[in-house]
Order: structure tokens, then C-alpha cells, then sequence
């Protein structure tokens, strides 16, 4: 696979993920973990049905307990914070703060060895911060108590995605296709903490059923594919500054299916955030091929 092609392939998981909100919110009233079990499940059973045709894939599920940890760690985490955050949140504005992710990785990669922080990473981090704050300055008459721990899991989901993507960068020789296990594993763990703490809630409808499953083979299973194919082989500067383009489609996509309304302070919020996380990103973008 070419670095074009792999790219290319990161590129969909951007795209996939934009519709996560849309399609979550579309689910209906399934509770989050339940909610987590059934699309990672699903997005487990595709991937290994693949490897049906490719018997050699299931040694890839043979791998060190740091790159388990990392994996599940890192996709139980995320997605049972983020889920939660849309229940107990309004959509865009819950979106919009978890969207910090690709402001964050390019922070946190900054810190790695061999990396520093400089200037313009400071800049993008405070125009992040901006757009953020900006999201509770016009719209705190709209907010009760109850929404709050809705928005702490948005903001704790933003933490623990950069974090995952920036280890996970760190592992290159774990195959993509460990993924499936990691997916596997989470499913689990999320049927389990929602047997403990959560009553089952099927999809009412058709459509949410639809839902469930869509979002199940692309946003909650290809994407991982896709996307640790484009950080592995893929060009990074490239994918990470794409990545800053989420935001904006996630929320467009919540505006034109109807779940969120449009307003000056989701844009201006919108464009402050994608802003600071490609001035960040700037290296990634300007900095000359050796």
C-alpha cells in the first residue's frame, strides 16, 4: 500500500467519525453502555469475519499487555465517556468540546521525546480554549445541572482519545488487525458495566435499529480500521491536521438532521476550535518533506 493510499484510507475514518454524533443521537434512548456493547460488537463481528478469509489475521490478536492496555483502554474509555456525554448533553455543544481531540494529540505529541513546544502549539491551544469557553458564554440561561456531567465526559473524552492516538503512534508494530480484538474486548466490558448499572433499553424503531448497525460497522468499527491504517503507513501531517475538519462536519450533519439548530456562537465556537488545531498543526502542514 502506497503512502497515498493509506492516507487516502485515514482520510474516511475523519469522515466516518463526523457522523458519530448524528447517528448516535439517532439511536433512540439506548443506554450508553449498552449502546457501546452492541455497535462494538458489531464492529468485532465484521472484522472477524473477515478473517475467515485470511486465517493468518488471528495472530495478530497475539500481542504485549501494554498494547491491550492501550487498545481497549483506550476505545472502552473514549466511547463509553462520549456516549455518555450525548445522553446527558445537548449534542453539538457536547461534540464540539469533545472535539478537542485533534488539538490535544498535537499537544501532547509535542511533548514526546525528541519534540518541543513551541509558540504557535500555545496559540492554537488558547484559540481551543476559546472556542470552548465561548460554547457556555452565550448559552448558559440554556444549561441546567443535570447537562453538566454530559459536558465533564466530553471534556474527559477529548483527554483520553489524544492520549490513545498518541501511544498508539508509539506501537507501530501492532498489525491493524489487533483492532478487532480491541473492539472485541471492549464490547465486553461494556456489556458488562451495563448489566451492573444500566437497564436494557432495545431500539423502538426501524431506524433505530438501522442506526445501531451503521453505527456499529463504520464510526464504532471501520473508522479504527481505517484510521490506524492512515497513522501507520499514511501521511501523519496530513491526517493530523484533516482531523481538524471533524467538528465542523459533525456539527453540520447534527444541524441538517435536526438535532441541533444553527447559531453564531456554534459557528464562531466551531471556527475558533478548527483554527487553533490547525495553527497548532502548522508543522505538520508547512514543514518541508526531507
Amino acid at each position: 500500500m502506497t503512502t497515498r493510499t493509506a492516507t487516502l484510507v485515514g482520510l474516511t475514518a475523519i469522515l466516518m467519525w463526523s457522523l458519530l454524533s448524528v447517528m448516535t443521537v439517532a439511536t433512540g434512548k439506548i443506554p450508553a453502555f449498552q449502546l457501546a456493547a452492541m455497535t462494538f460488537a458489531i464492529g468485532a463481528a465484521v472484522a472477524f469475519a473477515s478473517f475467515l478469509f485470511r486465517p493468518a489475521a488471528f495472530g495478530a490478536l497475539k500481542q504485549p499487555l501494554v498494547a491491550w492496555v492501550v487498545g481497549v483502554g483506550g476505545l472502552f474509555g473514549y466511547h463509553a465517556l462520549y456516549f455518555l456525554a450525548l445522553r446527558f448533553a445537548p449534542p453539538a455543544e457536547a461534540g464540539l468540546l469533545n472535539y478537542l481531540w485533534p488539538l490535544l494529540i498535537v499537544l501532547f505529541s509535542s511533548l514526546l521525546p525528541g519534540e518541543r513546544l513551541a509558540i504557535h502549539h500555545i496559540v492554537g491551544a488558547l484559540l481551543g480554549l476559546a472556542g470552548t469557553v465561548l460554547l457556555f458564554a452565550g448559552n448558559t440561561g440554556a444549561f441546567t445541572r443535570a447537562q453538566i456531567p454530559g459536558f465533564a465526559a466530553a471534556f474527559v473524552a477529548a483527554f483520553v482519545w489524544a492520549a490513545y492516538s498518541v501511544m498508539s503512534r508509539r506501537l507501530k508494530a501492532v498489525p491493524t488487525d489487533a483492532v478487532a480484538g480491541f473492539c472485541l474486548a471492549t464490547a465486553v466490558l461494556a456489556a458488562l458495566v451495563h448489566m451492573l448499572v444500566e437497564t436494557t433499553v432495545w431500539p423502538a424503531t426501524p431506524l433505530q435499529w438501522l442506526a445501531v448497525t451503521a453505527l456499529g460497522i463504520g464510526p464504532v468499527g471501520a473508522a479504527f480500521f481505517a484510521w490506524d491504517i492512515g497513522m501507520k503507513r499514511g501521511d501523519i501531517r496530513v491526517l493530523g491536521a484533516a482531523s481538524y475538519a471533524t467538528p465542523l462536519l459533525s456539527t453540520a450533519f447534527l444541524i441538517l438532521a435536526g438535532f441541533a439548530k444553527p447559531s453564531a456562537n456554534i459557528a464562531i465556537a466551531a471556527i475558533l476550535i478548527a483554527g487553533g488545531g490547525l495553527i497548532a498543526a502548522k508543522d505538520m502542514v508547512l514543514r518541508k518533506r526531507t
